[in-house]
């Protein structure tokens, strides 16, 4: 992180040991630090448990089955990339909690740095370094929100893209042809398959990722409000 105010000015596990000797302790909340996680696990397992129910009545099948393009294994590879994203942000979020709650997890300069360069600055210095800090946290998971939006746009192009196979097989000779009737109405459906889903697809799991997304940013903004209500109580300490 290159931001000047919250670089550390000594290692990162010195700083917050130091911080931790404050005579004025933060509220025991360690048992909250890695509820995140949890609640992303829970989530998660309940919709892929819903994925796996559709998948054995044969319902999401035919989004694969009818794909032509490969677009539908596209978006789905982008949603599981995603997803890990979003896990290993809230991992992170939930160390750096357990960090601050005193569990032993993850202390780093995120963390350190804050901790250490507010303790005897001014109240607006301090009111600057966290709305710094507020722009680096969100920051950090705004990628998740990235791939969630990308769901949808993959979506949009499939269904571009299906519209245009579907009126390829479409012409005046054609229609007027008996014989080649078929072949452009199975040209037809194909093209309308493929367009309705990707949209679909892409659609659904947007909102799916989207749910972690938001956990993400919830996480986030506790973190931060913790982190600054410690800074501040040793900054006047």
């Amino acid at each position: 992180m290159n931001i000047e105010v919250l670089q550390p000015e000594m290692t990162t596990r010195q700083g917050v040991a130091e911080m931790r000797a404050d005579p004025h302790p933060e509220p025991a909340a360690n048992s909250r630090s890695f509820s995140t996680i949890l609640w992303m696990a829970l989530f998660n397992l309940a919709a892929l448990s819903v994925t796996v129910v559709t998948f054995i009545h044969g319902w999401a099948q035919p989004i694969f089955a009818t794909d032509a393009t490969g677009l539908t294994y596209v978006i789905a590879g982008v949603f599981v990339f995603g997803l890990a994203l979003s896990f290993w942000k809230g991992w992170i979020i939930s160390c750096e909690m357990a960090s601050i709650g005193g569990e032993g997890g993850r202390a780093d300069d995120f963390i350190a740095g804050y901790l250490v360069n507010v303790r005897g600055r001014s109240a607006g210095s301090r009111a600057i370094t966290a709305a710094t800090l507020r722009v680096f946290a969100s920051s950090r998971i705004a990628s998740v929100q990235h791939f969630a939006g990308s769901l949808v746009l993959l979506g949009l192009i499939g269904t571009v893209l299906g519209f245009i196979i579907a009126l390829s097989g479409v012409s005046a000779e054609s229609a007027t042809n008996l014989a080649d009737t078929s072949a452009m109405v199975s040209r037809l459906i194909e093209g309308m398959s493929i367009a309705l889903y990707t949209t679909l697809e892409g659609a659904v799991l947007n909102l799916w990722l989207g749910v972690n997304y938001r956990m993400l940013v919830a996480s986030s903004a506790r973190l931060v409000n913790r982190l600054v209500a410690l800074g501040e109580s040793h900054a006047r300490s």
